[in-house]
């Protein structure tokens, strides 16, 4: 048996939906799926995902919702009409998406998430009914009766352990099972979205959960490359890469699948082999666990990612001051600042976070009460800045790894802010200027894979 997982552009509509069928029919042991909802059928469409959003919105601003529920209606409708599925045949759909609004929910972030997490509950109920339309046996299973119970954070939940007792227990014959993904229950029953992207996860779970040896995840490439192919002309496809390979590059851009989806397949030893909906003969990369992979190249991928920004700290005896970090990290908390990295010297420190979690004022405060807390010799905010993440199992135990990724951008003139290499070896982690990250990823790529 196997568990499979559509994302949006492979269930965007009706012709879509048609492929995913004939990919399940192809092979019995595709028995679960999971869905995601409809992505977009062309450029500058919108998903149905999105709309929900605005649909949430609108709601809690007490905004006419009526277009955007129509809009999101259509984009079942008009998948149940290419499947001739018989009038009336959606009603249950039409009219848990227009009560949406009736419920009652602790809160807004709690109405965001059920709002959201109904993309891919209606799709997975709209995929069950086109399989029995055309004569396949299938079975909606939702997560609250399946029991995927997670953490009361509405919109970046986390799978707490019992979900994998719960779904051990599920009952089944020779039915498929169609199970929506990205979202699952809290204990006090209220809906929960994983991030975005997270029917990944829910595949990964599930699939753990059943003890299903394999995960295959469809999207619309034909493998995980070694480098963004809009960077590198034709960049070599991973036949195989092993899970902390692949937490690696995710975390730097990969964004073919979810990073956190590694954790599940970890813990249930599954094999995730990333497929493409539009060519599914093409064999796609594996994913496997670490024991006796025998990589094939000195690097498996480079990626690179720029959303970051560093805090640089320099004072005289840093490492001789006790508690100067804890008293750094207090000020971050105040401004419930997350940090990335934080590499250090004997008189300086760099702090690396997201600068997705800053604005101005922010910024301007957490810089003040640093200086008055801290007293830094020199302080720096770098707000432009990039990681690029160098990843391979073969860097490990392997002399001149570094050496040959730092030559290339040295000959080229590329500043370097941050060396960082893994305890495990196998990656390595460079800080530049935005504006140089991409030619120092065709240059790290043209020295190890040409």
């Amino acid at each position: 048996m196997k568990v499979v997982k559509f994302g949006g552009s492979s269930l965007a509509n009706g012709p879509q939906f048609q492929k995913v069928i004939n990919i399940i029919k192809s092979d019995e042991q595709r028995q679960v799926i999971v869905t995601s909802a409809p992505g977009k059928r062309f450029n500058g469409d919108i998903k149905v995902t999105d709309l929900l959003i605005q649909y949430a919105n609108q709601t809690i601003k007490k905004q006419s919702t009526q277009k955007t529920v129509q809009a999101i209606i259509k984009r079942y409708q008009d998948i149940a009409d290419y499947f001739k599925l018989p009038s009336g045949k959606i009603d249950d759909i039409k009219k848990i998406i227009q009560s949406l609004p009736d419920h009652d929910y602790p809160d807004n972030h709690y109405l965001m998430a059920a709002f959201k997490a109904h993309g891919e509950r209606m799709n997975a109920r709209l995929f069950t009914k086109v399989l029995k339309h055309l004569g396949i046996k299938a079975r909606f299973v939702d997560p609250s009766e399946a029991g995927i119970i997670v953490s009361d954070h509405p919109n970046d939940a986390t799978v707490l352990d019992q979900t994998y007792h719960n779904l051990s227990q599920l009952k089944f014959n020779d039915e498929k099972l169609v199970f929506p993904g990205f979202f699952g229950f809290t204990k006090n029953h209220q809906i929960a979205t994983f991030a975005r992207g997270g029917s990944d996860i829910t595949g990964s779970i599930i699939a753990c959960g059943l003890n299903v040896p394999t995960y295959e995840n469809f999207t619309d490439v034909n493998a995980i490359y070694s480098a963004n192919p809009n960077l590198i002309h034709h960049p070599v496809p991973i036949k195989r890469m092993t899970y902390r390979e692949m937490r690696e590059l995710s975390y730097a851009g990969f964004s073919v699948f979810n990073d956190e989806a590694i954790i599940p397949a970890i813990k249930g030893n599954v094999t995730i082999n990333v497929k493409n909906t539009n060519n599914p003969k093409a064999p796609g990369t594996l994913i496997v666990p670490d024991k006796c992979f025998k990589p094939a190249h000195v690097i498996t991928g480079v990626a690179s990612s720029k959303h970051f920004a560093a805090l640089y700290l320099h004072k005289y005896l840093l490492n001789k001051q006790i508690g100067f970090t804890l008293r750094l990290l207090k000020i971050l908390y105040k401004y419930h600042i997350s940090y990335e990295h934080m590499p250090s010297g004997i008189d300086d420190l760099t702090v690396v976070f997201d600068n997705r979690q800053f604005n101005d004022k922010i910024i301007k405060n957490m810089c003040h009460d640093i200086k008055e807390q801290l007293h830094p010799d020199d302080m720096q905010w770098i707000s432009d800045y990039a990681i690029i993440m160098v990843v391979g199992e073969g860097m490990k135990n392997r002399p001149g790894a570094l050496e040959r990724t730092i030559k290339p951008l040295t000959d080229k003139k590329i500043s370097i802010n941050m060396i960082n290499q893994g305890a495990s070896e196998i990656s390595m982690m460079i800080g530049t200027k935005t504006e140089d990250a991409d030619e120092a990823i065709i240059r790290i790529y043209n020295e190890f894979m040409k």
